[in-house]
Order: C-alpha cells, then structure tokens, then sequence
C-alpha cells in the first residue's frame, strides 16, 4: 500500500470513528428520551391501577393495560441490550481507578474475548498461588517469601475487582456479594502483608498458608466444573453468554455442582476458625500488633458473607422445589 493510499485510508478510519461516536451520542440520547416516556406512562397505568373507576374497567380495557405493561418490559429489556454496546459512566470505582476512560467494548467477539482471558487468568493465578503457599508452607519459611505471596495476593484481588468492574460494565452479571467479597480480600491481604514480623505473626503464619492451600484448590474445583456447567447451559440458551465463574455458589449450578456444597461450607466454616484463633490472640497480653484485629474482623466478614449467601441460594432452591412439588 503506498503512501497516498495508506493516508487516504486513515482518513476515512478517523472520519468513521467521528460517525461511530456521533451515532453513539444520538443512540443515548434517543434511549434516555424513551426511558423518560415510558417512566411516564408507567406512572400514568400506576395511577389508573389506584383510582376507583379502575374496578369499572371492562375485560377487553384491562387486558391492554396487561399488555402495555408487557411491552414496557420488553422495550426495557431491548434498551439493556442496546447499552451493552454503548459508551456508559463508569462505575465510582472504576472513576477513582482507571479516571474517565471508555471501557465499553464495542462488539460480542471483543467481549467474549475479555470475559475468556479473564476466565484464564484466574486459572493461572490460582494455579501459582497454590503451588507458592504450598512452597511457603512446607518448604521455606522466611518472611520475604511470605510478603512476596502476600503482596502476590493484594496484586491478585486488586486486578480481579478492576476486572470484574469492566466485565460489568460490558453486561456481565455477577453482582452482590460475589463482588464484594473481593475488595474485603484485597484488605485482608494488605494488612497481611504489613503484619510484621514477631510470635504472634509465626503463631498464624502456618493455618494463614494452609488456608490458603485450600482456598487454591476448591477456586480451581470450581473453575472447573463452573465452566464445563457454564458452557452446557449456554448452549442451551439458559444463562448469558457473559455469566462468569464465581468463588461461591449460586441457584445455576444446583444441576450437576452440588457436590461441591461440602468443600465451600468447609472452606467458610475454616474462616471462621481463623477469625476466632485471631480474636483470642489479640487478648493476649503480648499483642500489640493492629493487624491482628483487623485480619479477625476481616475474616469474620468473609464467613458471615459467603455462609450466608451460599445458605440463602440453598434454602431459596429448597423453597423452589418444595413449591413445584405441591403444584404437581
């Protein structure tokens, strides 16, 4: 390609990159119009729901509210699907961290792209950090070793909840507690690794790495299975194509991952035994370390988080099927 021609054709890519954000700009501009008028006719169909005369509505009346509402619905569903593709406001966090930037990506293929490297990324980290705390474990035990692995996970968390940010702005739904959890490790982790060196640090320093020997090998457990599971329920047309894998359980792998149950409630269960070994030794009368504390408190969280909200998707199942049974 010579150069007048190369010119040519990088104007017209600039000209075509102004016309994508000028239609961007009008696609937004048009959905938020229409927003506004359906939060106004819905208010509207509220308010003759209220109002006495609405007992007076014959059949045929109450039917096309019926069917007003329906399409209300599924016009809001078709504009979710339209903003997929569209340029949003970034979430407060990602603001803070990545500033202003557009993360929205354009096409299916950039998104599945994204959301598989994601994926692989969490596979290599886990992965790494099994085979570091088991070397920190059973092998080594100096402190430099033990802050590599530690600032390794603050590393890990913190790129994981920017991750996660982007994959929800690009319509994942992972959402809830499965996202906050991450942030709580992030600062668990980094007071962790500013736990200094002392009896009371050598105290928990073996149950922390083995703790988190188990905490390897139950992610790559569900990694998994969640993906083999994910995969057969996207061919079947019953979860997005940009559901993701998640630390945790949720109501789609009922079919086929309950097994997994006992190795997650045993894993909660572990960080509560950490939260109560770390309480009993901040009442020691040679604890004079902060992060003693705030690594109970913190794992406290975890416990009370992931045991509820995997015995809430529990009980909510159970619920479901007890429901189904009396209606057969």
């Amino acid at each position: 390609m010579g150069r007048p021609r190369l010119q040519d054709t990088h104007r017209l890519y600039k000209q075509k990159l102004e016309e994508v954000t000028k239609l961007q700009n009008c696609c937004s501009g048009a959905i938020a119009r229409q927003r506004k008028k359906l939060k106004e006719l819905s208010a509207s169909l509220q308010e003759c729901k209220e109002t006495p005369d609405t007992l007076q509505l014959s059949p045929e009346e109450v039917g096309s509210i019926m069917e007003i509402r329906e399409s209300i619905k599924e016009r809001e569903d078709a504009f979710a699907e339209m903003e997929a593709f569209l340029p949003k406001k970034n979430s407060l966090y990602l603001t803070l961290v990545l500033g202003n930037v557009n993360v929205t990506l354009l096409n299916k293929q950039s998104k599945f792209a994204y959301k598989d490297e994601y994926e692989k990324f969490k596979l290599v980290l886990t992965v790494i950090l099994f085979l570091f705390s088991f070397t920190c474990r059973f092998m080594f035990s100096y402190r430099v070793l033990d802050a590599i692995f530690n600032f390794l996970l603050v590393w890990y968390y913190c790129t994981l909840t920017i991750r996660e940010s982007i994959l929800i702005s690009n319509g994942s739904r992972i959402k809830g507690w499965w996202v906050f959890h991450h942030y709580v490790s992030t600062f668990l982790s980094g007071v962790m690794l500013t736990w200094p060196e002392g009896e009371l640090y050598q105290m928990f320093r073996n149950q922390f790495l083995s703790y988190n020997l188990y905490q390897s090998f139950v992610q790559f457990l569900q990694y998994y299975y969640q993906s083999g599971c994910l995969y057969r329920l996207r061919a079947l047309g019953e979860r997005h194509n940009m559901d993701l894998t998640v630390e945790g359980f949720q109501s789609w792998m009922w079919r086929g991952l309950t097994f997994l149950l006992p190795f997650l409630f045993f894993g909660h269960f572990w960080q509560l035994h950490n939260s109560i070994t770390l309480f009993k030794m901040f009442q020691l009368p040679q604890c004079k370390e902060w992060q003693v504390l705030m690594c109970g408190c913190s794992y406290m969280v975890l416990f009370l988080g992931n045991f509820s909200t995997t015995l809430g998707v529990v009980y909510q199942k159970y619920m479901n099927n007890q429901d189904k049974a009396k209606s057969l």
